[in-house]
């Protein structure tokens, strides 16, 4: 994992300044898995083990598609990061120190690197300088050295013995991923020899008590003069001695010993401090930089001495406070889209260190940096330096996005021989500190190590790759420019053995752990059903190991004399009270405890350091007693053991003969067995699922294959649709593969048949195909059991083939013997489906018929309908060769069938007329009229045709002739009402329109008063004899006289109800009487001037007299016009209902003529009309008279009125006097 250089860099960067041209290590291996292997990620990464941990980190690059969205909320992302300073690095400390230097006499070559001029004294006047102004301040830094020294000299001075012991305070429950707080003395309790009360801590004496400093912080006394720098007053007020200010300095900051920058950031703005420090520190855009620019410019700033660059580092960020870069479910916002499968990936770094293979998902603790990722905000040249994970965990490092991150790595073979190099070059540091590798300060140059013989691999980590470093495996890098990274720890059952070794190597260097080894094997030991097959094996072997170690430190302490025991529950203590106070491990399955020290505990390897207090009073504490360690290695040993019974079954299994196969259920049982109970995904495993993988592939094809039913059609080849049918080759080979398989198939039996069946159809296809004469039933049959065998069998084709001829010589036999059925369109569909067919001798005979039967069919076709269609129309004597030649075709021919009914209905037409020109009486004009609608439409040529027109021609204008006689203008009533008597006598109108009185008037007029007279709607029936007209008209007129008689008596009734004259109905309106009224001189009901128009005066000797409209339906034209209308009427060949009713209202009028004549013929009659008529003409002269004297009255009174007329009647009476 990533870890951040802190300000600084190390003493042993100085090394890297005499290699000015970086050589760059070679790579290590990149992987890139398939979607296959990346659903299992620690199932990959042990894949790719063997191979990647030869270089101690790798590079994976997941399938194209997998692109995880940025999760952190950007706007809210407020970090601080460190500063990091490129070049802090002392000549003095390149040389080995101030002691080094001072020993060997290399001042003067100091000097000369640092350029001063050379001279005898230079080097002892820099010494100088030195000793007095920057050691004291690197005493200072390193307080840890400072301690050692003083330490060493109080023993060295005979005031005590005992060991030296350096501790480190107790981190929080997280991964220590900085450097390693500044260490401090805690000195045993030990006696001295009072020679004096104070004595100075440096040199030992007591003297000079003037002299001699008390510390305000822990009462040690020193020397002014043994101070360094030496003070020359005793200072005033209080005053801390160096150790204390060393261990005040050293307590861990918030930053854990890093120099944090003053500035908080968001992205945004650390991106554009970022990119501007690149693009202004090389000049040019930063996406232009090489890789390998940027990373021979960071090692040489690291070597520089003059330069002084300064970068800072998002680093070491807790993804639990400010959020993980890839989606998770923390039901702060709802996952959208494909953010749900990427919280659930085990890629997810937040997933990974609690996969079920993982060792860390059996820590309940979120461990801040192990479990719980830590991100990296990064600029150009920030770094981390050289430094394996806590507990040699294995680590992982996703890019987000940005500039790519620069990784190297060494093996974790070659660990102890980087250590070993660096402790070579630099003895003096680690002397003073053991654990200088684990303080995460150490920067060397890869080309230093290289050439010591410690194997180096670099990798450039692009946006989107992963970097997995291995266990045990140191690494360091920088990043290229602005990015973001995440990482995070994980474990797998092969680190526990290396785990245990890491925790032995911490007790050697009194390093604090992270978490308990033996607390996390015995937790996982507790619960071996949850555990994976392999890491239960793993967690076995290593729990036997450490049971036995156990035990061995058990009989070791009960040997030494400890008498007192006692249980405790040590994962209910929190873990800084649980520590080895001499090596600083974390105790879990027992541990050591004194009554004069509650507070301090011991492990067993350090039984002897807890106190001096005698071993019977020492009480040993224990967290399973030795009874309780067979349980618990049974447990991990059986879920382990499971494997091994598990994979014999299945060995077994793949290795039966034929007689002694199981059943493929029983190998599904073994692989849901494996994969209920997680076994490994070793070869066994992959070749069981494969096994029964192809097993049920097999059992599948063979259930279609026996299914009878064809699920999909084999395409052709170059169609580019798969094939799914088998052929009878592969049916074979299918067969042999199924008694091949290892296990037992129930249908392969019926597969075997099937196969059988196929070889019989081939031999029943052979013959079929013989035959001269295809038989459809036959090849109906073969294809139809070639089809439900649903295997590809070259024959059905041919079969198919032959079936299509066979079914299409069928139709062409049973279309010829039903003539009527053989239209135009079915031998064309025939002769075209028969191109299509493959050649037959048969085929190509019927072909021929069907086209000779074609080509005469279209030629008689269109003979007839040019017959049809022609102008003028063809006589029925030619068309009636035509049909009768077109008679003998065996063929449906639809012009030659209209041709033919049009003949018929030419003939029948003809025979209609000729009825009725020859009947005894004519033909009504409807009848006619029908007639020649129907010998119009008959495309032949009738000779009658004419005739009928003309008379139809002559009926219709009489017809109109006579209209304009009788009908008023705008008249509601037709012709026949007004001639004929009246039917509606009584019956005023309903308040419609006129127009539509008369539309409904026209509908009745075939079915008026004189329906009888006539049949208009079948020509066919009998002819209404003259004789019955006459009759029925004289019926209708003696009922129109009753009705009129009825219904004068009922008006004329009215009047004498004058009490009730305002209920009695008069006029059209039927209203009651009022204003100015007229009664009709027919009917004498009585009418509203304003509803009827008024009667028109003739001559002045005559009476007007009105009748109404009811009464007065038509004009009245005189007897002489009606005689010329009838003598017309006569000339016609027709007979027409308005002419019938025309003959009988004439012959009304004339019969009443005649009664009136005999009646006014009697004397008494005669006698009466000379008096009136002498009568009526002294009526008239006295009525002009009046009249006459009315017009001169008028005139006088007009010239009495006027003045000038009276003027000249003065003047001239004198002359007419």
């Amino acid at each position: 994992m990533e870890k951040a250089s802190p300000k600084d860099n190390g003493k042993l960067t100085s090394i890297m300044s005499s290699y000015a041209e970086f050589v760059p290590p070679p790579e290590c291996p990149v992987f890139e898995p398939s979607w296959e292997d990346f659903s299992d990620p620690l199932g990959f990464i042990n894949k790719i083990r063997p191979i990647a941990e030869q270089s101690g980190i790798c590079k994976i690059r997941p399938p194209q598609d997998w692109q995880p969205p940025f999760a952190c909320d950007v706007r809210n992302f407020h970090f601080t990061p460190r500063v990091q300073r490129l070049n802090e690095l002392e000549i003095v400390s390149a040389e080995g120190g101030f002691e080094a230097v001072c020993k060997e006499k290399r001042w003067s070559k100091i000097a000369s690197r640092m350029g001063l001029p050379s001279g005898k004294s230079i080097g002892s006047l820099l010494r100088t300088h030195f000793e007095r102004i920057l050691y004291p301040y690197e005493l200072f830094q390193s307080g840890a050295s400072l301690s050692v020294s003083l330490t060493t000299l109080l023993w060295t001075d005979g005031l005590g013995d005992g060991p030296q012991n350096k501790e480190h305070p107790l981190p929080e429950r997280r991964s220590r991923r900085l450097k390693s707080e500044v260490s401090s003395v805690i000195c045993n309790t030990c006696s001295f020899y009072n020679i004096d009360l104070y004595m100075c801590m440096s040199c030992g004496r007591g003297d000079e008590e003037d002299r001699l400093l008390l510390c305000d912080g822990c009462d040690d006394s020193y020397h002014t003069f043994c101070l360094i720098p030496p003070l020359q007053d005793v200072p005033k007020g209080d005053w801390r001695c160096p150790k204390c200010v060393a261990e005040e300095c050293s307590k861990p900051r918030e930053a854990f010993g890093f120099e944090q920058a003053v500035r908080e950031y968001t992205l945004q703005s650390f991106g554009e401090m970022a990119d501007h420090f690149k693009s202004d520190y090389f000049n040019m855009p930063v996406h232009m930089v090489p890789t390998e620019l940027v990373e021979k410019e960071f090692w040489r700033l690291v070597s520089s001495i003059e330069e002084d660059v300064i970068v800072e580092y998002g680093a070491d960020i807790s993804s639990k406070e400010v959020g993980s870069g890839f989606p998770v479910r923390d039901g702060k916002r709802r996952l959208l889209g494909d953010e749900e499968d990427y919280a659930n990936s085990g890629w997810n770094l937040n997933n990974m260190p609690v996969l079920e293979q993982s060792v860390l998902a059996h820590i309940n603790a979120d461990i801040s940096g192990m479990k719980v990722p830590w991100l990296y905000v990064g600029m150009c040249f920030s770094s981390f330096c050289w430094h394996i994970e806590d507990h040699w965990s294995y680590s992982i490092n996703y890019l987000h996005w940005g500039e790519p991150k620069t990784w190297y790595g060494v093996p974790a073979h070659a660990a102890e021989q980087l250590e070993a190099v660096m402790k070579k070059l630099a003895p003096e540091l680690f002397d003073s500190q053991p654990d200088l590798l684990h303080q995460l300060v150490t920067i060397m140059n890869p080309n230093v190590l290289m050439e010591h013989g410690v194997p180096v691999f670099r990798t450039n980590q692009c946006a989107g790759e992963f970097v997995v470093t291995f266990p045990r495996a140191y690494h360091s890098g920088f990043n290229q420019g602005y990015n973001f990274a995440e990482a995070v720890n994980f474990c797998t059952a092969d680190w526990l053995p290396l785990g245990r070794q890491c925790v032995a190597h911490y007790r050697r260097l009194q390093r604090h752990c992270v978490f308990s080894h033996e607390e996390l094997l015995c937790k996982m030991a507790a619960d071996p059903e949850s555990l994976d097959v392999e890491l239960a094996a793993a967690v076995h072997k290593e729990l036997g190991e450490l049971m036995e170690e156990e035990s061995s430190l058990r009989q070791a302490v009960q040997d030494m004399g400890v008498l007192c025991s006692e249980q405790e529950v040590f994962e209910l203590v929190p873990d800084d009270e649980r520590q080895c106070c001499r090596c600083k491990t974390t105790c879990f399955l027992s541990a050591l405890t004194c009554p004069c020290s509650p507070e301090r505990l011991v492990c067993l390897h350090h039984a002897a350091e807890l106190c001096d207090c005698p071993l019977p009073c020492v009480c040993y504490r224990f967290r399973y007693d030795q009874e309780e360690f067979p349980a618990m290695l049974y447990g991990v040993k059986s879920r382990a053991q499971s494997y091994d019974t598990w994979a014999k079954r299945v060995s077994d299994a793949m290795g039966a003969d034929h007689k002694n196969k199981k059943d493929l259920i029983e190998l599904k049982v073994l692989l849901e067995d494996a994969e209920d109970r997680k076994y490994p995904e070793n070869n066994l495993f992959r070749k069981l699922r494969e096994m029964v993988k192809e097993a049920e592939t097999c059992s599948s094809v063979a259930q279609l294959l026996l299914s009878h039913k064809q699920r999909t059609k084999r395409e052709r080849p170059e169609s580019g649709r798969t094939r799914t049918k088998l052929t009878v080759d592969e049916l074979k080979a299918f067969v042999e593969q199924l008694f091949r398989l290892p296990c037992v198939i129930s249908q392969a039996r019926q597969v075997k048949e099937l196969l059988e069946n196929v070889e019989d159809f081939h031999e029943r296809a052979q013959v079929a195909l013989a035959d001269e004469t295809p038989d459809s039933a036959k090849l109906q049959a073969l294809v139809d059991l070639g089809a439900g065998l649903d295997v590809e069998l070259p024959e059905l084709p041919r079969l198919k083939q032959e079936l299509q001829q066979a079914r299409w010589l069928d139709e062409v036999r049973l279309a010829l013997q039903e003539p009527q059925r053989v239209t135009l369109e079915l031998m064309k569909r025939l002769i075209d489906s028969g191109v299509g067919l493959a050649p037959h001798h048969a085929v190509e005979k019927a072909m021929g018929e069907l086209q000779e039967i074609l080509t005469v069919s279209e030629r008689w076709e269109d003979k007839a309908r040019a017959c049809l269609q022609a102008r003028p129309r063809h006589s029925m004597v030619s068309l009636e060769s035509i049909v009768i030649e077109a008679k003998n075709i065996p063929a449906y021919l639809p012009n030659v069938l209209a041709l033919r009914e049009a003949l018929h209905k030419a003939k029948e037409w003809t025979a209609r007329v000729e009825a009725i020109q020859n009947g005894s009486n004519y033909a009504y004009l409807d009848q006619l009229e029908a007639l020649l609608a129907r010998g119009r439409s008959i495309p032949v040529r009738l000779d009658a045709l004419p005739q009928v027109e003309s008379q139809v021609a002559s009926a219709r204008a009489w017809r109109e002739r006579t209209a304009r006689t009788f009908l008023k203008k705008n008249s509601t009533y037709t012709l026949l009402q007004v001639l004929s008597p009246r039917a509606d006598i009584g019956v005023y109108g309903t308040g419609k329109s006129k127009r539509k009185r008369a539309k409904e008037l026209l509908e009745k007029e075939r079915g008026g008063d004189l329906d009888s007279l006539s049949d208009l709607d079948d020509v066919g029936e009998e002819v209404c004899e003259p004789a019955a007209v006459v009759a029925a008209f004289k019926a209708k007129e003696q009922q129109e006289v009753e009705a009129i008689h009825s219904l004068r008596a009922a008006n004329l009734a009215k009047m004498a109800m004058a009490d009730r004259i305002e209920e009695v109905k008069f006029c059209l309106c039927r209203k009651t009487a009022v204003g100015f009224m007229l009664q009709c001189e027919l009917c004498k009901d009585w009418f509203h001037g304003a509803c009827v128009p008024l009667p028109k005066t003739g001559s002045q000797n005559k009476e007007a007299k009105f009748l109404c409209p009811l009464c007065q339906r038509s004009r009245r034209p005189r007897l002489e016009t009606i005689l010329s209308l009838l003598v017309s009427l006569q000339k016609l060949p027709v007979r027409l209902p308005e002419g019938e009713a025309l003959q009988c209202l004439t012959e009304r009028a004339m019969s009443w003529q005649d009664r009136a004549r005999q009646a006014l013929a009697t004397d008494e009659l005669s006698s009466a009309l000379a008096k009136l008529s002498v009568l009526s003409q002294r009526m008239v002269e006295l009525a002009a008279r009046e009249k006459t004297e009315k017009i001169i009255n008028a005139e006088l009174q007009k010239a009495a009125a006027n003045p000038d007329l009276q003027v000249r009647s003065a003047s001239s009476a004198p002359l007419c006097i």
